[in-house]
């Protein structure tokens, strides 16, 4: 069988085209064959699925709460995003605007602080893709990406997820490859109707004899994309290949990717604000569309700087979000003497590149001129057809912050190396499983930060500025105003290069036993780190500004005695050890055939990797933390559920109970849209309902997930005032639906998510709305092995607010917000052979 014993499927698993394959490697240990793929239509099967078991289990006998996206299912999203696939799993909130890389995901009310996805660990084949997934600039969904390559996607929430995965409290996604089980295989073409975007995908698999098989897959794609950016946005692929040897009471696998794909950063942009706190109205700013483009542009994506060597390097915002993962690794299970023994090990050498633009300041630019350079400033181009003329002193410019992380190394090596056992005990089972877990994680990344002048043409073709004061000095160098933060902050804050590992060792284990109608589990986790590296950072000692001549013309402008540095001859020392321990119980009872219920309350915990070495958390001369605390996050849970599964009917309904500590830093807004750095320290709870349905009868299908969370700050020993409130972005209430009907050669229907309002920042004044998006699809297969499809997400164009980037409406109504694509249609063409 397959060895994720964190893993389960549940609601859909119960009506997916192909099998669970945690199942079918059991149904091999058992010498059953695997089953064979299904209609759409036909009613829901018991599954089994792996738990950290020697053998598998029908889902209604173990008490967690887990889902399951198929390949099928897949194919009907009109998402290509890791985040994007995740907003259909009930109980995960996944911020993004689909693309893979800047996006904010969690579960069950624990926090968003920040980016990434702190309690919830993203997987690839039942192991971790980064250690942490909130590293800063380097979340864990830039470096894998789905494709026809993947078999499903399965997804488990609170439950053993603690003890059988490190750092992962909240719970665990999988994404899983196909292995080659039947022979086949699959090109698909597809493009974008009215946007230019062009992707290649295949995939084919096959037994090759002698228990052995392969599949090997990927994809390749090319484009600006579906917003106006004026420049390519869109480049790069993927490939991926496995060859499995099955042997009479286990298999050996290897296994290799190829990762190297670009995408522009769909990040925040400049709209204007009206309305009311309660009822805000979000406004395109002249020329501006915040659903259809970049603020970069091709004239003012490149910058120059200085590299981690403090030497003169030329920076790029056209390379967005840049993730390039070598992966190589095995996995093997193996019958011995009555234990079923599995190992899994993979190196990564991940990189690649972060590069983020957002406006500062947004003025007219008499007024901007004026802050920054006193009465009487003005404002030229700098660049562009207009290069030299005046700028419009009525029209708006702003100070924008220009962000470029070059992610040197973000290896990750990884090996989970287990052993599981079912004893007979009276008149029930006892099933024993122990573990060994070790990881290595480097952070080798580097951060430039860079204040520079544009104005908002908008529509991929803003320009860069120069600002001359009164006096007739040129206070900017081709738009650049300063090589590092040149207004209201330190020159170099966040001026940082990183070289650091973390190290991890977690011995796990875990009993489980079942009599009769019942099943009681425990299981147990101890996580031991030790991390030790340099931080180069002004932030912590050394000298963090100079005067230099960047562009090598001979001539020191103003901007160019505004250069950040690093101190490399004086790094900050990190050196310290952390351990917590983890743990897990529930209980099971089926009632009757088609229904159970289960009671399950977990501890487990979060380390916290960079975000947490700053200047009043670390010793930088002997590298220990100043309050250990800060080491990890633990994390409380409680969960009681009722499954019930009959014909075409099944409905799980779970009821939660999360609670955490988190010491951190957050980067929010304040009342006037500006963005600031909030040092974190509390405590958060919440509570809340999940409910997952599906029924089918005859060609008619529908299945829906929703949440209800009521999450709290409980204790905020920064800002008590912030007691009591809800915790941003966090809403009430979300919901996910998929109506759909499938004849012999048609299948349609419609992917349908929706929010309720959530509060812009933690001071819970302004309401972010709620929105509703329905995205249609339709599947047409006119002979057999031929299939057109179209994919329309948003088909309404709705305005779908991921974050507003203010904690109020400003006095000048002026912000920055980061919204889902609007209409996007997708058409393709697919051969199967």
């Amino acid at each position: 069988m397959r060895s994720w014993p964190y893993l389960a499927t549940t609601l859909l698993a119960g009506a997916i085209a192909s099998p669970a394959l945690a199942a079918d490697e059991a149904a091999k240990q058992e010498g059953e064959a695997p089953r064979a793929a299904t209609s759409q239509a036909q009613a829901p099967a018991a599954k089994t699925f792996s738990t950290g078991v020697a053998k598998g289990r029908d889902l209604l006998d173990t008490a967690i709460s887990a889902s399951v996206i198929d390949e099928t299912d897949l194919a009907k999203l009109s998402v290509s995003s890791v985040a994007g696939i995740m907003q259909r799993i009930p109980g995960i909130r996944s911020e993004t605007s689909d693309i893979d890389g800047f996006s904010a995901i969690t579960v069950r009310g624990l926090p968003l602080a920040a980016d990434g996805s702190k309690f919830l660990q993203i997987q690839e084949d039942g192991l971790p893709v980064l250690e942490f997934g909130d590293l800063h600039f380097a979340s864990a969904d830039q470096f894998i990406r789905a494709d026809l390559t993947l078999s499903q996607v399965q997804a488990i929430r609170g439950g053993s997820a603690s003890t059988f995965a490190s750092n992962s409290p909240g719970g665990v996604v999988n994404f899983i490859s196909k292995t080659g089980e039947t022979e086949g295989g699959v090109v698909q073409l597809s493009s974008g109707l009215g946007f230019d975007l062009k992707r290649a995908d295949f995939a084919y698999g096959s037994p090759l004899g002698g228990g052995w098989r392969f599949h090997v897959g990927g994809f390749y794609r090319d484009g600006e994309g579906p917003r106006a950016i004026g420049y390519t946005g869109f480049r790069g692929g993927q490939v991926k290949l496995n060859v499995t040897k099955q042997f009479n009471g286990g298999y050996i696998r290897f296994y290799g990717k190829y990762l190297d794909d670009r995408q522009p950063n769909y990040s925040l942009y400049p709209v204007l604000l009206t309305g009311t706190n309660d009822k805000v109205v979000v406004n395109d700013l002249p020329g501006n569309s915040v659903r259809g483009a970049v603020y970069e542009s091709p004239f003012t994506a490149r910058n120059a700087g200085l590299d981690d060597q403090n030497n003169p390097t030329t920076f790029d915002g056209r390379n967005g979000l840049r993730g390039i993962s070598k992966a190589i690794g095995f996995e093997a299970q193996v019958d011995l003497a009555g234990w079923t023994v599995s190992n899994r090990f993979r190196f990564a050498a991940i990189g690649g590149e972060y590069n983020e633009s957002i406006p500062m300041v947004q003025a007219p630019a008499a007024v901007l001129g004026t802050i920054l350079a006193g009465p009487g400033a003005s404002f030229s181009y700098a660049a562009g057809p207009n290069a030299g003329r005046a700028f419009n002193p009525a029209e708006l410019a702003a100070l924008s912050i220009k962000i470029t992380a070059r992610l040197n190394a973000i290896d990750n090596m990884t090996n989970d190396l287990r052993a599981s056992r079912v004893w007979t005990a009276g008149e029930g089972k006892l099933t024993t499983t122990g573990g060994v877990y070790l990881s290595s994680q480097s952070v080798d990344m580097y951060w430039n930060f860079l204040n520079t002048l544009n104005d908002f043409a908008g529509g991929g073709r803003n320009m860069p500025l120069d600002l001359t004061s009164a006096g007739g000095t040129r206070l900017s160098n081709a738009g650049v105003f300063a090589y590092g933060f040149g207004f209201a902050v330190p020159l170099s804050a966040y001026h940082t290069h990183y070289d650091l590992t973390y190290r991890i060792a977690a011995p796990y284990a875990s009993a489980n036993y079942q009599i009769g109608k019942l099943a009681i589990g425990g299981s147990l986790r101890w996580d031991t780190g030790k991390v030790r590296g340099n931080i180069f950072s002004a932030s912590l000692q050394g000298p963090g500004g100079t005067t230099l001549d960047i562009d090598r013309d001979g001539v020191v402008t103003t901007a160019e005695t505004k250069v950040a540095i690093l101190p490399l001859s004086q790094p900050s020392t990190v050196n310290y050890d952390y351990d917590y321990l983890s743990y897990s119980a529930g209980v099971n009872y089926r009632v009757a055939e088609t229904f159970s219920v289960f009671a399950r309350y977990s501890r487990g915990g979060r380390a916290n990797a960079e975000r947490i070495l700053g200047a009043g958390s670390l010793n930088p001369a002997s590298g220990a933390l100043i309050d250990p605390s800060t080491a990890f996050s633990p994390v409380k849970q409680a969960e009681a559920g009722a499954k019930f599964r009959q014909g075409g009917l099944t409905a799980y309904v779970t009821g939660f109970w999360a609670s955490t500590s988190e010491r951190n830093y957050q980067i929010g807004a304040d009342n006037a849209g500006q963005v600031i750095v909030i040092p974190i320290n509390r405590t958060y709870a919440a509570k809340g309902i999940e409910f997952e349905g599906e029924v089918r009868r005859g060609p008619f299908a529908l299945t829906v997930g929703a949440t209800w969370t009521d999450a709290r700050i409980d204790q905020d020993r920064t800002d008590p005032a912030l007691e009591g409130n809800r915790p941003r972005h966090i809403p009430t209430f979300a919901f996910q639906a998929v109506p759909q009907v499938e004849f012999s050669r048609v299948t349609f229907g419609a992917v349908v998510n929706g929010t309720a309002e959530s509060f812009a920042q933690d001071s819970n004044i302004l309401k972010q709305p709620g929105y509703v998006l329905v995205s249609p699809f339709l599947q047409f297969r006119p002979i057999e092995r031929v299939q057109l499809a179209l994919n329309a997400f948003n088909v309404f164009n709705k305005l779908a607010i991921v974050q507003l980037a203010s904690a109020a409406i400003p006095a000048g109504g002026l912000t920055n917000a980061q919204v889902m694509n609007g209409r996007t249609v997708t058409g393709s063409l697919r051969f199967s052979f």
